[in-house]
């Protein structure tokens, strides 16, 4: 029988209590574990979603398959690759757990990484420009993200520090984090936890944030400036609400006493935000010189046509004059016979 664990959020109405499990079902006694399930929705309905969304951006649904099915594993890979490695005094001792993802134990960044390198290379092989390539699909990106957070809640991971909002939870399992790790969040953040407390259900947050990011992405799809736009725009928008939702967790990766997805969220908030500034202050530019350029014809369209009309006007007194002054000469030959 599979460990149950209760978890609660005490504050919300009368209280409500959850009673779940890390493991959704077995199969010949092999745990199949909800996590790996919500992973491999959130790929399926990203995958299908995008294959429908895809010609009416002039894309193959295979391209879309070819794309997925590289990139998926190689985010997997590298999301893991990247939390091992700002979590290394945990593996060090046990290498082998190293490959033991089942109760999480995945960086999102790490996994973004290695998604975009991936797509790159599809892009290239595909012979499809990289950043059209890329604001296709980076929406799903979001999606898939909004999806997966929710393994978390089966794990209880990815959660915060106390709270006293409604929607503050509490289980056996963050009670038993808090209590382990209380002194060691004190010395690195100045955190003091209270382990009998509700604490932010921080997957909850992240996960409401990627809907939002993944809405506002497929409307910007349409709206976009630049090839490019809709992708620096996820990490613009994404890392700007990770950035205040990381320094609420308690199990974030550390860089010594920096949390390290804190600070890359605030590089690419400032890197992708400036760039995006610079390419439509240039494009608005540009379309002002065209505009100036398109007046300057035009102007000098009609100072030729008013000279042609002064010429004309100049050629008809010409031509009137000439014939007054013919009709006159006979009557001034007359005179003289």
């Amino acid at each position: 029988m599979d460990e149950r664990i209760a978890v609660s959020f005490p504050n919300l109405g009368n209280g409500i209590d959850f009673n779940i499990s890390n493991v959704a079902f077995r199969v010949f006694n092999i745990p199949i574990y909800w996590y790996g399930i919500i992973i491999a929705s959130a790929f399926l309905v990203c995958v299908l979603w995008a294959m429908k969304d895809s010609t009416k951006f002039d894309l193959v649904p295979d391209t879309i398959i070819d794309l997925m099915l590289f990139a998926a594993p190689a985010a997997i890979i590298c999301a893991r690759i990247y939390y091992v490695i700002f979590s290394w005094d945990k593996y060090s001792s046990s290498l082998k757990e190293i490959f033991n993802t089942r109760n999480g134990g995945l960086a999102i960044y790490g996994g973004i990484i290695g998604a975009v390198i991936t797509a790159y290379l599809v892009a290239r092989y595909k012979k499809i420009p990289a950043l059209k390539l890329f604001d296709f699909a980076i929406p799903y990106v979001a999606l898939g993200q909004a999806i997966g957070r929710w393994g978390n809640f089966f794990n209880q991971e990815a959660f915060g520090t106390n709270t006293s909002l409604p929607w503050g939870m509490t289980s056996p399992v963050t009670k038993a984090y808090l209590s382990n790790h209380a002194q060691e969040l004190q010395q690195q953040s100045g955190i003091t936890v209270y382990p009998d407390l509700p604490v932010h259900p921080t997957f909850l947050y992240e996960s409401i944030l990627d809907l939002a990011v993944f809405v506002f992405l497929i409307w910007m799809r349409k709206k976009k400036k630049f090839n490019g736009e809709v992708f620096c725009f996820y990490f613009l928008t994404y890392s700007l609400g990770r950035a205040f939702i990381e320094g609420l967790r308690t199990d974030s990766l550390m860089l010594g006493s920096l949390r390290v997805s804190q600070l890359l969220s605030v590089l690419f908030v400032i890197a992708f935000g400036i760039f995006i500034i610079y390419k439509r202050a240039k494009i608005k530019n540009e379309s002002l010189e065209q505009a100036e350029a398109g007046h300057s014809i035009y102007a000098g369209i009609l100072k030729d046509m008013e000279k042609e009309s002064l010429e004309e006007e100049k050629l008809n007194e010409k031509a009137e004059s000439d014939a007054v002054q013919s009709e006159q000469e006979p009557e001034a030959g007359d005179e003289a016979d």
